[in-house]
């Protein structure tokens, strides 16, 4: 008897020892329905049923859904086992490690080509991410060609960020059909530990990062501060090359403690820095208690966003697609604005959706901007519009606002017009993986249907944009007034749509440059820039000039290009410098300017 009371104190001890264990993790945030969390101890057919239901149904370009997918810190998937998943379109896949070892995936997170009559293509695989986990890559229960290696074939607003990615074949293109044509993707502060297939890229960009090694330059690819990065040799082959990355700031991201209670961290700026920010030590910066943040729903009011914002409260914006039919003020210095899930905010009745006071370190992340069929004068105004009177110090410039993983999209889902996408007055931000654009395809797109002068104007000085997409406005697509400005990979398609030669001219000039620095600015320097043209409505347009700058030493442009489409002709790349593009998909490149 006294033995099996032993055992019944033993067992009765030990149940509640779990039970105190178990009551020692703190309960998850109410992200809403739309963000899935997955531990360790879940089965991998359990987590594979769930990401398949949300990938297959996230199949439409302009789809309704939005979802993200958090891993506990853990190991998912093995040898017997391995994960194996795709990424749909507003998808965002993340660990919820303080580093990404703290959560590791066997197996492979997919993005294949979506086919089509005229062939298989990545151009369109927008809007997803993968970041703050690793990836042992396993093929083994794949089959076929699939079998070959994980395909991330994506364009853009597809950030891989945070990664560690080994033990494998990784490939930025699906050559498992063709053409598989791809462009415009970003990598940041990532470890591949492999050599990266290229393949057809037309445009990338890699910082901050530690590759392998790389294969096919295509059109332009573009390394700052990148361990094994090709060497500068743009452009046979065009690989641009920067040893260092002139300003950083990664973007915030979530992550849980051992109680499983919920943070977001938030990194340092950095500058002329190279390598990723976890490889030698934790990440610079500092932690921000989840309940310092505002968990804003698709059915709150924007006067409960405001609200929150006033009394101090960050926001993340948890998965859906917002009404915004008044402004939402950002007035508080060091602001976190982050978006989960693709979280889209919906110009409603002409407003300008957000707008970010001329104060320091606030950062918006992760977040779609659509313009709505009144228009309105901006989708994100960043800084007050500038007045001569203010003076940014020294300290201000280490403490840098910054936007990462930002879309502005003018036309679908939705009829859109606005004079300018994002207009940047703040001095000394950092634009990274930022892309507007007016919409080139689909129902209810055209020149007097979707339209948009300008995609970005940078009022403030020192602005640094790194991954910098800019595509299809009507005007200048990006206009720059600051002094100082500095871009690192540039990608743009000039408007498909002008109706003729007479509709898209000025003061005696063909067309509108894709990147005009005013004519007043003394310094600005450019890095791996690129414009295309293809007017499909009127292939005989021709546009002057791709860039115009100012021509004075302080303005420097490296490693550019201009061509065309088989439709329409750029005249010349830098103001009346390079040569006319040519017929048959041919870049005209200038190694440097002047």
């Amino acid at each position: 008897m006294q033995i099996h009371s032993l055992l019944r104190l033993i067992v009765v001890a030990l149940l509640l020892a779990g039970s105190a264990a178990a009551s020692d993790k703190t309960p998850a945030p109410d992200f809403g329905p739309n963000v899935k969390i997955f531990r360790p101890n879940m089965s991998t057919a359990e987590i594979k049923a769930t990401l398949d239901s949300i990938s297959n149904q996230q199949v439409d370009e302009f789809g309704m859904g939005r979802y993200a997918v958090l891993f506990m810190p853990g190991a998912y998937g093995g040898a017997n086992a391995p994960l194996n998943f795709q990424v749909g379109y507003y998808e965002e896949i993340a660990g919820l490690g303080v580093s990404p070892r703290d959560v590791t995936i066997t197996g492979t997170a997919d993005v294949h080509n979506q086919c089509n009559s005229t062939g298989c293509y990545a151009l369109r695989n927008f809007w997803r991410s993968l970041s703050n986990l690793t990836l042992h890559i396993d093929t083994t229960r794949k089959s076929g060609c699939d079998r070959a290696g994980n395909f991330w074939a994506v364009s853009q607003a597809a950030p891989l960020r945070r990664m560690q990615i080994d033990s494998g074949f990784f490939s930025l293109m699906d050559f498992c059909s063709g053409p598989s044509y791809a462009s415009g993707g970003f990598i940041a502060d990532s470890v591949v530990s492999g050599s990266v297939l290229n393949g057809s890229q037309q445009q990338f960009l890699v910082r901050n990062s530690t590759v392998g090694g790389w294969s096919n330059a295509v059109w332009n690819q573009v390394f700052a501060g990148v361990n094994g990065a090709p060497a500068q040799t743009f452009p046979s082959p065009r690989y641009t090359m920067l040893a260092t990355n002139p300003a950083s700031r990664e973007k915030p991201f979530l992550y849980v403690d051992a109680k499983e209670h919920f943070n977001v961290f938030v990194p340092s700026a950095q500058t002329n820095s190279s390598g990723p920010t976890w490889t030698n030590g934790s990440t610079p910066g500092h932690s921000i208690p989840i309940e310092d943040f505002f968990l804003a729903k698709p059915t709150d009011s924007v006067q409960m966003i405001n609200d929150a914002l006033s009394r101090g409260l960050n926001v993340i914006f948890t998965p859906g697609i917002y009404a915004i039919d008044t402004t939402i003020k950002v007035n508080r210095p060091d602001t976190v604005v982050l978006g989960l899930g693709m979280a889209t905010l919906t110009a409603v009745n002409g407003v300008t959706p957000m707008a970010v006071a001329d104060v320091k370190g606030v950062g918006i992340s992760g977040l779609i901007f659509d313009a709505g069929p009144v228009k309105s004068p901006a989708l994100l105004q960043f800084g007050d519009p500038p007045d001569g009177n203010r003076v940014h110090d020294e300290a201000e410039a280490m403490d840098r606002g910054a936007l990462q993983d930002v879309s502005l999209r003018i036309g679908r889902p939705q009829v859109g017009k606005v004079d300018a996408a994002l207009i940047v007055n703040r001095s000394n931000t950092i634009l990274d993986n930022v892309w507007a654009w007016r919409s080139d395809h689909g129902s209810g797109i055209g020149w007097t249907s979707n339209t948009a002068n300008n995609g970005v104007i940078v009022n403030g000085d020192n602005v640094t944009a790194t991954a910098f997409f800019v595509e299809h406005f009507q005007q200048y697509n990006v206009l720059w007034n600051g002094e100082n400005g500095r871009t690192i990979m540039f990608q743009n398609e000039l408007p498909y749509d002008p109706p003729n030669q007479a509709a898209y001219r000025r003061d005696g000039m063909l067309g509108w440059a894709a990147y005009k620095v005013a004519d007043n600015v003394k310094t600005h320097e450019g890095w791996g820039l690129g414009s295309y043209c293809f007017f499909n409505v009127d292939s005989s347009i021709h546009n002057s000039r791709a860039f115009d700058v100012p021509v004075t030493p302080g303005v420097k442009l490296h490693s550019v290009l201009a061509l065309s489409i088989n439709a329409g002709t750029i005249d010349h790349v830098i103001n009346d410098y390079g040569l006319a593009t040519p017929p048959g998909v041919v870049p005209v490149d200038v190694v440097s300017y002047p």
